[in-house]
C-alpha cells in the first residue's frame, strides 16, 4: 500500500497551494523540491493580487475572481494551521488616470464591475487629492478598486511550508500516488518535448523593494508598474516582462523600473533600495494557467503557467485540482486544460 496519496513536484505557490488543499482535506502529501518550498518565481517581491478588467468577462476572469474573494480566508486558515503570517491584506488598489479618455473609459467600466462582481467590491473613480500615498496623475482623476490584495510572495511560501509541515517536504522522493507536476518554466518546456509543440515557457521577470513604510495603503498600479506597500515596512515594485533574456540576475532594465517608481509615486524618491530581484516565470501560449490531467499519463497532472496572476488564482486553482485529484470531480475549466494548447 502507498505510503502517500499524492506526489507534488514543484514548490512554488501551485505547487504548495495544491499540496496544501490536499493535505487539509486528510491526504496523505509529499512535495518534491529540490531547491526547497517557495524557489524561482514564486520567491520574488511583488505580490500584487489584481482583478482584469471588468469587461468583455470569460471564464479566466470568473475564476480569478471566486479565487480573490476566497483569498482572506484561504490565507487565514493557511496562517492558522502554521502559524506563519503569508502577509495578505485586502487593501484596494490606486490607478492613476492619464486623460479625459481614460477617465471615460474607466467610468464606463464601473457598470460592468457592479453587474459582474456583484456587489462585492467596488470600482470608482475620484479626483486626486495631493495626499503622500498618491501616484502622479496627469488627469488629476484616479481609479480606486477595493478588490485588489497583496500578499507577500516569499511570506506565502513560508506560510504554506509551515502549514504542511517540513517532514512532508523533500529534495527528492519517487513518485507514489496521484503525481502533480508543478515545476514552473522548465516543467513547461517538458510538456512542450512531450507533444511536439510549443506549449509555453519562461518570461524573465524583475522587481525591486524599497525601505518606505506604508503598510495599510493600497498598490498602485501604473501602465504595467505595480507598486505594493507591504506589513514589514518595505514597497515591492514590479515587474518587467522579457521574453529575451540571458540569464536571471537583475540589470539595466530594473534600474529603469526604480527610476520610473520614483517617477510615479514621489513620496519613493529618496527611498533606499534594499533588495532587487529577478527570475523567471511560466508563461503558457495561451497566457492562461494549465490544470488538470496530463493527457496519456495516467494518476498524473498539470499545475503550471501562473505567470502574472499565479498568487490571486493559486487558492481556487488548488481546490479544483484537489476536487480532481482526491473526490473525482472535474470542474477544471475547458480553457486551462493542455488540450487547449494542443
Amino acid at each position: 500500500m502507498a505510503s502517500v496519496d499524492v506526489t507534488v513536484r514543484g514548490a512554488g505557490v501551485f505547487g504548495l497551494s495544491v499540496a496544501w488543499a490536499c493535505a487539509r482535506r486528510g491526504a496523505r502529501v509529499r512535495v518534491v523540491a529540490p531547491e526547497g518550498p517557495g524557489a524561482g518565481a514564486s520567491a520574488g517581491l511583488v505580490g500584487a493580487l489584481a482583478p482584469h478588467v471588468p469587461e468583455a468577462w470569460n471564464g479566466l476572469k470568473q475564476f480569478q475572481l471566486d479565487s480573490l474573494l476566497m483569498a482572506q480566508g484561504w490565507w487565514a486558515a493557511v496562517q492558522a494551521t502554521g502559524g506563519v503570517d503569508p502577509g495578505y491584506l485586502r487593501s484596494g488598489r490606486l490607478q492613476p488616470l492619464a486623460d479625459a479618455q481614460a477617465v471615460g473609459m474607466a467610468r464606463d467600466r464601473a457598470a460592468g464591475a457592479a453587474a459582474q462582481w456583484g456587489g462585492a467590491a467596488d470600482w470608482r473613480v475620484e479626483q486626486a487629492t495631493g495626499a503622500v500615498w498618491e501616484p502622479v496623475s496627469p488627469s488629476g482623476w484616479l481609479l480606486r478598486d477595493t478588490l485588489s490584495a497583496r500578499l507577500s510572495p516569499r511570506g506565502a511560501g513560508r506560510a504554506l511550508a509551515a502549514a504542511l509541515g517540513t517532514s512532508q517536504i523533500v529534495a527528492e522522493a519517487a513518485d507514489e500516488g496521484a503525481v502533480v507536476h508543478a515545476t514552473g518554466w522548465r516543467g513547461l518546456l517538458a510538456l512542450s518535448d512531450a507533444f511536439g509543440r510549443k506549449l509555453g515557457g519562461g518570461v524573465k521577470g524583475q522587481a525591486a523593494s524599497f525601505r518606505f513604510a506604508a503598510p495599510d495603503q493600497p498598490q498602485i498600479y501604473a501602465g504595467g508598474l505595480h507598486v505594493v506597500p507591504h506589513a514589514d515596512g518595505t514597497v515591492a515594485i514590479g515587474s518587467t516582462s522579457e521574453t529575451a533574456w540571458q540569464d536571471e540576475a537583475p540589470d539595466a532594465q530594473l534600474e529603469a523600473l526604480i527610476g520610473r517608481a520614483r517617477q510615479v509615486l514621489p513620496c519613493l524618491a529618496d527611498a533606499p533600495v534594499i533588495d532587487r530581484w529577478a527570475g523567471i516565470r511560466p508563461r503558457a501560449t495561451s497566457r492562461q494557467p494549465v490544470l488538470g490531467a496530463w493527457p496519456g499519463r495516467k494518476g498524473h497532472f498539470i499545475a503550471n503557467g501562473g505567470f502574472k496572476i499565479g498568487f490571486g488564482m493559486a487558492p481556487k486553482l488548488a481546490e479544483v485540482l484537489a476536487d480532481l485529484l482526491l473526490d473525482g470531480r472535474d470542474a477544471v475549466p475547458d480553457a486551462f486544460r493542455i488540450e487547449a494548447l494542443l
